[in-house]
Parts: structure tokens; C-alpha cells; sequence
């Protein structure tokens, strides 16, 4: 992988798309996890404005440590980068007693707290963002966006840009290192931080990032029947996730209107 490369196209490309926007830089949602750390570096390094922000939602005191090494590192690399935290487990809560929660009556309710929760942190950036002239930027990656579909919709899934949404988990890995990221995140195992407990993503899927690029990169040439043992086991979870995903990954429908008739 030419990291080098890779980097100098993300950076140049983050540039020019603000510039063209006519906005002063980049707002970032940072985690704790990888993917935040990596795209708010490559933001940082556009010599534009970066705005890191860290948005604890009853969070792990583990992820709220590793965003913020990461983000003190970065504002010491980068003048350009300014950092803060919003606390929205006041509204979260505020929001999980309006809507009067009964997880048996209705078991959906935990995953939909979950997805909430990334909506809020949405919210949040859009807000931030629009109030410095800064643009949201995503920080999904190619397995997450246009495999499995493991994101919010309109939570970190709405974004204005997304730069590494063409590189898989593992890649980005290898950009973290070659970045060279604070040890904490390039060791910090992948978790979308949605609920209460720590669920790995590896524990929700049902699969790693390795497998599941795996088949990523053979999908659409290769079926079912040419796969056994754990592959065909990761394909299953593939597919069904893929299928399931399908109104994330694919553009809003639009009911056409023939012309005639307006």
C-alpha cells in the first residue's frame, strides 16, 4: 500500500473540496476509534481550520481518554486544529425520558437509543460546523459504508464528505501507523460506542474486518457455493447484512413524474 501516496490525494483532495466550497475547513467527530483518528489527522494536515470534537454520550472513560491523547497530539502537531467536548448525555437522557422507553414492549427500542445517540452527535457537528464555516466530515470506511452497512443512518452516516469511504478498516490501520498515531488508537480494538456496555464491532457483526474484506473483494464474482468452513460462514453474515443495508447504500429513491403529466 503507498501510503505516501494515498495520503498526499486525501489531503489535497479534503483541500480543494473546501476551497471550492468556499468553507474555512473541517469539523470531526473524534471517538477514540481509528477511523476518526486518521481523517481528522489528514484534515489537520490541509493547513485549513479542524475542529475536533469529542461527544460523550454515557461513554467509556477508556474511549474518552484515547480521544482526547489523540486529539491533545494532534493540537500540538497542527496550529490549525482546535479541540473541545460537548457533553450530550444530558440530552440524550432528556430525549430517552420524553420518548418514555419500554425495551419489553418494544425490544427495538435498545437498538433504536443506540442509533440516537449517532444522530444527536449529527446534530451536534452540523451545528458546530455551520456556526465556524466548517464542513462535517465523515469518517467511514469502505467495509462499514458500502459492505455491511454498519452505520447510523443520518448519524455518522450525515456527512458533507467522506475521504476514506474507498479504503478498507485494515488500510486505514495501515495509514494510522504510517501517520503515526498515538499508540492507544492504532491498538484500539474497532467499537462503535452506541451503548452502554462495550460491544465490539467484531461482537455485533459476527465477523472481523479481515474476513469481511475478504469477501468484499470477491463479491460479485464469486456465490455461495464456491465458499466452505468459516469463509462461507462470513459470506452468510455478508450477504445478509449487504441485502439488509441496501436503502443506506444506495441513493435516496426518487418517484419519477412522467412529463406529461405536470
Amino acid at each position: 500500500m503507498q501510503t505516501e501516496k494515498i495520503t498526499e490525494r486525501i489531503v489535497s483532495w479534503l483541500h480543494d473540496y473546501a476551497k471550492n466550497a468556499h468553507v474555512k475547513g473541517y469539523i470531526v467527530g473524534v471517538s477514540g476509534g481509528v477511523d476518526s483518528a486518521v481523517v481528522s489527522t489528514l484534515c489537520a494536515m490541509t493547513g485549513l481550520k479542524t475542529m475536533l470534537l469529542e461527544m460523550p454520550i454515557r461513554q467509556n472513560p477508556d474511549e474518552v481518554s484515547r480521544a482526547w491523547e489523540h486529539m491533545e497530539d494532534l493540537k500540538n502537531k497542527f496550529p490549525n486544529v482546535e479541540a473541545s467536548s460537548v457533553n450530550l448525555t444530558p440530552a440524550f437522557e432528556q430525549l430517552y425520558s420524553t420518548f418514555q422507553v419500554d425495551e419489553e414492549k418494544f425490544p427495538a427500542e435498545k437498538l433504536a437509543f443506540a442509533n440516537t445517540r449517532s444522530r444527536l452527535r449529527m446534530l451536534t457537528l452540523y451545528y458546530y460546523g455551520q456556526i465556524n464555516g466548517l464542513l462535517v466530515c465523515g469518517t467511514g470506511n469502505k467495509v462499514e459504508d458500502f459492505g455491511v452497512g454498519f452505520y447510523t443512518k443520518y448519524g455518522d452516516g450525515g456527512v458533507d464528505v467522506s475521504p476514506i469511504a474507498d479504503l478498507y478498516k485494515t488500510e486505514v490501520y495501515t495509514l494510522a501507523s504510517s501517520l503515526n498515531l498515538v499508540e492507544s488508537i492504532q491498538n484500539a480494538i474497532p467499537a462503535d460506542g452506541l451503548w452502554d456496555e462495550i460491544r465490539t464491532d467484531e461482537q455485533q457483526i459476527g465477523a472481523s474486518y479481515p474476513e469481511l474484506e475478504k469477501i468484499q473483494k470477491e463479491w460479485g464474482t464469486k456465490t455461495e457455493s464456491d465458499y466452505s468452513g468459516r469463509d462461507l460462514e462470513v459470506f452468510k453474515i455478508f450477504k445478509r447484512m449487504n441485502r439488509a443495508a441496501q436503502h443506506k447504500i444506495q441513493p435516496i429513491p426518487v418517484c419519477d413524474i412522467p412529463e406529461e403529466w405536470r
